[in-house]
């Protein structure tokens, strides 16, 4: 079943299609307007900002907090009821360093604060945090998809993983709209169709 969507469409494997092709263009937009530029790098308030122009189109809840606890494989992202508090607490992390922006990066993904999305969203953010701390961007293509699956896996626990495959990656070419958008292309290639199982606490 597909998740509950604007475009009336009730086919996983077609929204997953109309997603990606409305999602790229309007991160397209979002680059081309200058918008990125202007959100608060690091901040939740930006990766809502993010995700709400992304996805406005297709989702109700675009920009806004799930109402599902979600986990995937053995891993739970942070339960619903600390969700908040750790958002609160990842807005507070420093970002002036390399390590310091990767490991708010691992904190924000086991945060998931989105029902749908939260990876392609979060990889814009931490490219915006590099471009305005380090005056870098990640080029998304230098970087395997399961060697990335995996360092993200183990990076709550161990994140030297993904520190590695990220430093070997940056790039000083921050206005590139090619490198840009390589990153939106890979963001669809390392997600693929992911399945998240949810448990539902709206009516609580």
């Amino acid at each position: 079943m597909a998740l509950e969507n604007k475009l009336g469409m009730t086919n996983s494997a077609d929204l997953a299609r109309e997603e990606e092709r409305i999602s790229k263009k309007k991160a397209l937009e979002l680059f081309d307007s200058g918008l990125l530029d202007q959100l608060e790098a690091g901040k939740f308030s930006a990766l809502k900002a993010i995700h709400k122009y992304l996805f406005d189109e297709i989702y109700d809840f675009a920009g806004e907090l799930r109402t599902v606890n979600i986990s995937k494989g053995n891993f739970r992202f942070a339960p619903l009821m600390y969700l908040q508090a750790a958002l609160a607490n990842i807005d507070k992390m420093p970002q002036s360093t390399f390590d310091e922006i990767v490991e708010k990066y691992v904190e924000m993904n086991i945060a998931h604060p989105f029902r749908e999305g939260n990876g392609r969203s979060t990889r814009i953010w931490l490219d915006l945090i590099f471009k305005t701390e380090l005056h870098k961007v990640v080029d998304w293509s230098k970087i395997d998809k399961e060697d990335y699956l995996l360092a993200m896996e183990r990076s709550p626990i161990k994140d030297i993983e993904i520190k590695h495959l990220l430093k070997n990656a940056l790039t000083d070419d921050v206005y590139s709209r090619e490198v840009y958008m390589k990153g939106i292309d890979h963001s669809y290639y390392y997600e693929g169709y992911t399945t998240f199982k949810t448990e539902d606490l709206s009516k609580e």
